[in-house]
Order: structure tokens, then sequence, then C-alpha cells
């Protein structure tokens, strides 16, 4: 299946896979060389029928195969070869971190050591928190906090809010407690194919050493898994010598913290920023805005309408979707409107929002919703 990113390329096929057209080119070129015509019930025209099915799956494979050299179809590990070609790997999975804080009972006479590898779990489950290093609470202190991050990789270990990891899992020669003081993040499942077809198809952007904006793109979402779109802002918009750059998350969500940080680590290593450049990264401006949509119905499709509706809510928040999932994408209800129609509206009243223009560094977020159904109506 071709990726959306090349939707604009014409689809190819390496190998002709209709099973009616191989069936006639195969009794037709029989029929030539043998100067004779097979009836319908003729055993020698059911014996090539039954080779047509062969010959199908064999084109179908000697299709996939072909098109696994192609960047708008490749998958999988076709797809990670593709990527070696440009000396880009894909990003494998990562551990959900979050920060612990570790309280005795009382003040102790001596130091007391934290190893690393120490586990907190937030109970009921396989879920658990390993600090990343050795930390000492102090003599006559109570208290320390440490990073932890959790032992298996992918987003399940993301989400604990603060307060939920709290059981103390290995044993210590004091009375002490333990919570986390920050929800944890950062966990993410390997790189999807598409993210990491968009990285390879960019990658020849990271070849110049003049710091052009596909580069710093390249790399910022080599950063993390879950970066879907960057956009980097310079000069006339910045001051001279500056560059900015926004990443956005999975989701349309806004990037924490650590994966700024994370992004600016990559992107301002000697080896990647030239050197009049001045870095900032930075999180995307959220332009919120209330939908507020009333619809209706053809009243010949009244027998349809609870499927009509339930496409239009689909419609809807797909478009929703779609609207914060791209850096500067304007807020544009004419979209809305038409993938509304699409899934059987007849019409459509879209009080809000307003069409209004993004700049790069923004993105659309909706604050509330409310979509009506305004019945059904002739014509």
């Amino acid at each position: 299946m071709k990726s959306e990113l090349f939707a604009n390329l014409e689809e190819i096929f390496f190998a002709q896979k209709d099973a009616n057209e191989i069936q006639s080119e195969i009794i037709n070129l029989y029929e030539s060389m043998s100067e004779r015509t097979l009836a319908r019930g003729d055993p020698v025209r059911l014996f090539l029928e039954c080779i047509v099915l062969i010959i199908v799956q064999q084109r179908s494979l000697i299709d996939h195969a072909a098109k696994q050299n192609l960047l708008a179809y490749a998958e999988g590990a076709f797809l990670d070869h593709i990527g070696a070609l440009l000396q880009v790997t894909r990003l494998e999975a990562s551990h959900a971190l979050t920060t612990l804080k570790f309280t005795l009972s009382e003040a102790q006479p001596s130091a007391v050591i934290i190893p690393v590898n120490t586990r907190a779990s937030p109970g009921g489950g396989v879920i658990l928190f390993a600090t990343t290093e050795s930390v000492e609470i102090p003599a006559g202190e109570t208290q320390i906090e440490v990073t932890a991050q959790c032992t298996l990789t992918g987003t399940q270990g993301n989400g604990f809010v603060a307060g939920q990891i709290r059981k103390l899992v290995d044993p210590f020669p004091f009375e002490m407690s333990v919570v986390n003081i920050t929800e944890s993040y950062g966990g993410s499942d390997v790189e999807s194919d598409e993210n990491f077809r968009e990285r390879i198809q960019i990658a020849p952007e990271s070849f110049s050493v003049a710091g052009p904006r596909g580069a710093y793109e390249f790399y910022a979402r080599s950063a993390h898994q879950d970066i879907i779109d960057v956009a980097v802002v310079g000069p006339p918009v910045t001051s001279p010598g500056h560059v900015n750059i926004y990443p956005l998350m999975t989701g349309g969500d806004l990037p924490t913290q650590e994966i700024l940080d994370a992004v600016y680590e990559v992107c301002n290593a000697e080896d990647v920023r030239p050197d009049t450049d001045l870095l900032h990264v930075l999180s995307p401006e959220p332009v919120e805005y209330e939908l507020n949509v009333t619809y209706w119905i053809d009243r010949k499709r009244a027998t349809q309408a609870a499927f009509i509706q339930k496409a239009v809510e689909n419609a809807v928040n797909n478009w929703v979707t779609w609207q914060r999932v791209k850096l500067g994408r304007d807020i544009n209800p004419s979209e809305l409107n038409h993938r509304m129609i699409a899934a059987g509206a007849k019409r459509t009243e879209i009080i809000s929002p307003e069409f209004r223009v993004l700049t790069a560094s923004q993105v659309a977020i909706m604050s509330g919703i409310t979509l009506t159904l305004g019945g059904l109506e002739d014509g």
C-alpha cells in the first residue's frame, strides 16, 4: 500500500494481477498454439484455470517484492534497508521517565545510599520504575529526588500522575517511603513506518553544513519517536543568527520540557549546528477554538439517519485531529464542511470556528465542541 506521503505519485504495478486477464491470456495462448477451442468443461481448460490461481499469487508476490524497493511502498525490514542507504536507522522503543522522591521516617547519623536500579511500583501489575543512578540522603536529612525509568519500554509506562507510584519494591534497612512527584512521560514504541519514512525522505537535507531548515527538521525528528512534525523558523521572522525549532508530538500533543531538551541536545551538537546559529527549542503556540456546528439530514435518507449521525460524528472528530497534527495548518471550516457532507449530511451551519491563518509555530487545538443534529429536511 502506497504511503499518503506520496499521494501525488501515480500508482504503479510491476506485474499484472487481474485473474480474469491472466486467464484470458493463458487460454488464448493455448488455443492459438493448439489450434483448437477450449469449451468451458474441457479438462484442459479446467487445468489451465487452476494454473491461473498459482500465477496470480506469484505475480502478487513479484509486485509486492518490487515495491519494497521503493520508499513510497516499503514496510518493516524493507524500509530499514532503504534507510540504511542514507545511514538513517529506525528509532527504538524508549522507557518512560519520572522523578521519585525517597523519604526516611527520621534523619540518620550517616548518609543513606539508594542504589541504582532501586525499584518502585504503582502496584497491581508488572509496571516498575527503577532509579537511573545511585544517590544518597546526606546525614541529618530525610529526602532525596532521583530520576527513574520504567523497566519496560513503550507507552505503557506513561501517564502515572504524581502520587501514583508509591510502593517501594526493594527492601531497605531503614523505614523509607517513595512517591513520584512528576507524571511519567516519554515512553514510546518502536518508530512507526510512516514517521521513519518521512525522516528517510528528508535525510539528504542533513548532508548540508549550512544549516538548512530541512537539516534541522531531520535532526529534531530524530530526537524522539513521537515527534510527528517540526517547524524551523529563522530570519527574517527571528533576529539574525537566531533559529527557533518547534516540535509537535503524536496526536498533536505539545512537547514536555524533557522533549524540548532532547531536541536541543541533538540539534545543538557541534557537528550539526553551524557556528553562526543561536538555537532555541520552543513549544508550539496553541491556538484554541470552539466548535459549534449544526447539520441536517435529507428526509429521503431518514432510514439511514442513525448511520449518518455516527458517520458525521466520526468526520468531525477526524477533522479535529487533522487540524492539530500539523504545525501551521490554518483553521479551515471549509474542510470541516466538506468532510461532513461526504459523511452524509445534507447541509451544515458552522457557527464557529471561523477561518484563521496560523503561523508555522502555531497549532490549532479545540477547546470545546457543540455538534447538533438540526433534524430532517426536504430538498
